[in-house]
């Protein structure tokens, strides 16, 4: 999926969406997405001056995304109606390593349960092959309107 097929899914717009790619989907249970991280993202003025790291906060976010594309993907077609999909909590998440620019972030979703209009994933986001941070996630999907 390119950015234009990944911006007729989810409502996310620049500078708040932070998936480039969707280079693999299996069925409706597994997602690998890509960031490219920029030295051009607006958070790094800001975090840190002469030391650029990607905020942690947007890594999980950048997560959520590709978790979200997973889920609708997986409800199908909707029939013109939409989806606004929701966070609804955060586990287990830890960090290993700083994400900097020029760095390409990995993100893989495999989605564990559904239980109703809830979603658990666990999601895990790399560079080089290398993991930075590793987290379990839930999504509500609410009914379409």
């Amino acid at each position: 999926m390119d950015i234009n097929e990944i911006q007729a899914i989810i409502p996310h717009r620049y500078p708040f969406l932070l998936i480039d790619k969707v280079v693999e989907i299996r069925g409706d249970s597994y997602l690998k997405a890509i960031k490219n991280v920029t030295v051009n993202e607006p958070f790094f003025q800001g975090h840190y001056p002469g030391h650029p790291i990607m905020p942690g906060v947007l890594i999980i976010e950048a997560m959520a995304q590709a978790a979200v594309i997973l889920g609708l993907k997986s409800l199908g077609d909707l029939e013109g109606k939409k989806i606004v999909p929701l966070f609804a909590g955060i586990e287990k998440a830890r960090f290993k390593k700083p994400v900097r620019p020029g760095d390409v972030l990995t993100i893989e979703v495999e989605i564990l349960k559904k239980r109703g209009p809830i979603w658990w994933t666990s999601c895990i986001a790399r560079v080089d092959g290398k993991t930075v941070c590793r987290a379990e996630l839930q999504a509500a999907f609410p009914a379409p309107v």
